[in-house]
């Protein structure tokens, strides 16, 4: 049995497991409001045959409902609790609203929902509330999508993970609370115990006028984390993949645990 995990960008990724593919937080397009994708488009393919979305929260580098119209209306979209109504008016049927604690069998996966430590605003003026939740997928190894989140004392009860994707930086030249640094993703590790970090929330979009006064946000979070990680959990595999690349990896049934070896990076999915 194969997997494949695809950086798209950002917070957006495939996760494909045992032939289940889910799509998390997809922002598609090339701009957001005063943001500027910096990265390669996004592969048409990375949007067939999803078998399921998973929405970490409503911020909208997470949520975005132009995105969303790209898929299938009865594409499964699992919300947080309270969001529902959002993805709806995006043209999604099929949305099934989440909390902490709850666990889903999706098309041979089992999905389990997660605390985060996170703003649960859609924006900094208010509107819809809905309580940030993270995800582990489960087919053949476990792969453990934060969203956004700051460390919290429940991520030990996630342990153990073959896969940890973790934010490691945002949209700026600055993060707020409710976000991981490198240094504070790092310290994520020993809680969580992956077999294989790969971090995400980097080097996609920026404010387009300062790629060029203040570049380092978009190339130097993911080694920063690698560096720390290497310190506080050396024992992890740190994959720093570059947005819309690849990595396969082995899984094994029924046990369910990760080889540690992986491919060399390569495009995004193809369709299966």
């Amino acid at each position: 049995m194969r997997g494949r995990i695809t950086f798209v960008g950002h917070a957006t990724l495939m996760i494909e497991l045992g032939g289940t593919r889910l799509l998390t937080d997809p922002i598609l397009r090339s701009r957001l409001a005063h943001l500027r994708r910096h990265s390669a488009p996004v592969a048409p393919e990375i949007v067939s045959d999803v078998d399921a979305v998973l929405i970490s929260h409503l911020h909208y580098d997470h949520f975005d409902s132009a995105s969303l119209k790209r898929l299938p209306p009865r594409t499964p979209v699992l919300i947080p609790r309270g969001g529902g109504d959002l993805a709806r008016r995006a043209g999604l049927d099929e949305v099934v609203e989440v909390e902490p604690g709850d666990s889903l069998e999706v098309a041979g996966a089992t999905i389990h929902v997660t605390e985060a430590e996170h703003d649960d605003r859609r924006s900094p003026a208010g509107g819809v509330r809905a309580r940030p939740v993270g995800y582990v997928a489960e087919r053949g190894a476990r792969v453990y999508f934060a969203g956004d989140t700051d460390l919290f004392a429940g991520m030990s009860e996630i342990a153990p993970l073959d896969v940890a994707l973790l934010p490691v930086w945002g949209w700026g030249p600055s993060i707020g609370p409710g976000h991981m640094d490198p240094r504070a993703a790092a310290n994520a590790l020993p809680l969580l115990r992956p077999r294989i970090a790969i971090p995400m929330h980097w080097g996609t979009f920026y404010p387009i006028a300062l790629k060029r006064t203040r570049p380092g946000p978009l190339s130097e979070p993911p080694h920063d984390f690698a560096r720390f990680a290497g310190e506080v959990a050396p024992e992890v595999d740190v994959r720093v993949l570059q947005p819309g690349t690849s990595f396969d990896l082995d899984l094994r049934a029924p046990s369910g645990t990760a080889e540690r070896g992986v491919s060399d990076a390569s495009p995004q999915a193809p369709r299966r």
